[in-house]
């Protein structure tokens, strides 16, 4: 049993653990990745194409983030930026989940929104997620642009795209730490081309 008298050295070894994962995440493969996915990102924007998101659970939160980013703003007044978190029309999931199978629910808006050109972002800390993983496949197949956010090992998404971020940690909320650092830094740097 935790006793009050440990929260102290926890809630240190939670934080360094976290800042040891965000430090390792600047990895020179990791920055070569973002770099990357920011051009194709400011391509696909400035040729009237959209950014595309989905996860599950925190990563779907991250989604839904990442997207009000790009639609509000993120440092700088600029124009809007087409951008759609799949994750959060109840209707859509639930209608999709029930009539096809969960594994379809981002897959299903990806094949009536993606065109090509698009960027569609798929967050997943296990690389393992059956819905983030059709959803990869069937936008590969239509011509997008994927990236995908895992951790260390990246699970089934790392060999699927060439645009992979790995967190370096087996940690759910480090690997999710990391993951809003570098979709923030993604952010300043696209936000950036478009910015007055």
């Amino acid at each position: 049993m935790i006793v009050k008298s440990d929260y102290k050295n926890m809630l240190r070894q939670a934080i360094q653990l976290g800042a040891e994962t965000l430090a390792a995440s600047s990895s020179a493969e990791n920055l070569e990745m973002l770099e990357k996915l920011a051009v194709k990102i400011v391509d696909s924007l400035k040729n009237g194409g959209k950014v595309l998101l989905c996860g599950n659970g925190g990563s779907a939160s991250q989604a839904q983030h990442i997207a009000a980013e790009f639609v509000g703003r993120f440092k700088r007044e600029r124009r809007s930026l087409a951008s759609i978190a799949l994750t959060t029309d109840t209707s859509i999931l639930t209608a999709v989940g029930n009539d096809y199978g969960y594994e379809q629910i981002f897959s299903r808006q990806v094949e009536s929104l993606g065109r090509p050109g698009d960027v569609l972002i798929g967050l997943s800390t296990s690389g393992n997620s059956p819905n983030v993983i059709r959803a990869t496949e069937l936008a590969l197949e239509l011509g997008l642009t994927v990236a995908s956010f895992t951790g260390r090992n990246g699970g089934k998404l790392a060999p699927m795209v060439p645009l992979v971020f790995r967190a370096p940690s087996d940690d759910t909320s480090h690997i999710q730490e990391a993951h809003i650092t570098a979709l923030h830094a993604l952010c300043d740097v696209v936000e950036s081309t478009f910015s007055s």
